[in-house]
């Protein structure tokens, strides 16, 4: 055997390709039919031409087919610029938030737990609450805090995925618990005298285990139907985690049923909420200026207020974020800062700052006095 014809040990077991094949085919046909180089030059360069683009085409069908086309298999979290003098303070700063988070919600929680005068709806209710902020802060964090520090930007596949999940259930279902935590105050101040009555115990267990469940279903839809799409190529995270808008943005596929469903999802249970929760308020209010006495109006104002303020610092941002779920701007990495790491740290000082029930709970707890266990 020549030099010329001498082929490897793995050709020789694998056989030419089956595109080559096909071109050697067409290209003798044609010579057979007179078609030659010298004399038509630019119909089998034309014939070679056809023949490529019918192999890629036969190659990238098979890889779509075998699923090889979804190579991604990790994430650069790009969201939070910043230059590498500002790494340490922005560290720093974002790790006593989150520090006075985590100590502020679970002072919350212990105080209620610790303090049989609290062993009511509305501070088991706020317990919930406290520990979801708690969970949030956790979810985003400290991954942020290894991005300033470590410059560490990779997350795995399976980390956004969890993230992701993660954050909009722990964010549906306090979405609901506001709700409910309105109805609960719509009871407490409109109808007083059935209040011990319609909640009770269970039906206040029950209703914290629907919001959970709620928040449950809800982001294992969201989170399936986002992922159900293809990344086959850019990983870099416009965003500083995992969120629906800025995924939407590396998908191989039109995006455009997801941008709808999460439009129309999200919209409609945030507007249902929000709705709700005015209605419950509106009906408050009128029954609050019902009050004789101007210290009964003043506590149940300023009750309300606290609640009605965290609602509202909840619901502008993420409305902003989420009904604009193609939107590019640089203005929403600094909102999802703001409901994602200064909202979990409000929700502490504001209800106990304005309650004076939480206030004498805490005083009591830091005054070593005896407590009673329910």
């Amino acid at each position: 055997m020549s030099k010329g014809k001498t082929r490897k040990p793995a050709d020789l077991k694998k056989g030419p390709p089956q595109g080559a094949v096909k071109r050697e085919k067409m290209l003798r046909q044609a010579s057979g039919n007179g078609l030659t180089a010298d004399s038509h030059p630019e119909i089998l360069r034309g014939i070679e031409h056809f023949l490529l683009l019918f192999l890629l085409a036969d190659v990238n069908s098979k890889e779509m087919q075998s699923g090889n086309w979804t190579s991604v298999s990790h994430f650069l979290l790009v969201g939070l610029h910043h230059s590498p003098q500002l790494g340490v303070p922005l560290f720093l700063a974002f790790l006593v938030i989150y520090l006075l988070t985590v100590s502020g919600n679970g002072l919350i929680i212990l105080t209620v737990l610790v303090d049989i005068r609290l062993h009511r709806p509305m501070y088991w209710f706020l317990c919930h609450l406290s520990f979801l902020d708690m969970t949030i802060s956790s979810a985003i964090v400290p991954k942020m805090l290894a991005g300033f520090l470590l410059d560490s930007k990779v997350i795995s596949f399976g980390g956004c995925v969890i993230q992701l999940f993660s954050f909009h259930f722990l964010g549906c279902t306090e979405c609901f618990l506001y709700t409910l935590m309105a109805y609960d105050r719509f009871l407490a101040i409109c109808k007083p005298l059935h209040y011990a009555t319609i909640m009770n115990r269970k039906v206040c267990n029950s209703l914290a285990l629907g919001t959970w469940l709620g928040g449950t279903i809800h982001s294992l839809f969201q989170t399936s139907f986002m992922f159900r799409l293809p990344f086959c190529g850019p990983n870099r995270v416009d965003y500083f985690f995992c969120d629906i808008p800025a995924m939407l943005r590396l998908a191989c596929a039109d995006t455009t049923i997801n941008e709808l469903v999460t439009f129309v999802d999200i919209g409609f249970l945030a507007l249902t909420c929000f709705v709700l929760i005015l209605t419950s308020y509106g009906y408050i209010v009128a029954a609050i200026l019902r009050i004789r006495s101007t210290d009964g109006r003043l506590n149940a104002f300023s009750t309300c207020a606290a609640h009605l303020t965290v609602v509202i610092v909840y619901y502008v941002p993420c409305t902003f974020i989420y009904l604009r779920p193609g939107s590019q701007e640089p203005l929403d990495g600094v909102v999802a800062v703001f409901y994602t790491v200064i909202t979990p740290l409000l929700n502490p000082i504001i209800y106990t700052l304005r309650n004076k029930e939480m206030k004498a709970a805490l005083q009591r707890l830091g005054g070593h006095k005896e407590v009673q266990f329910h």
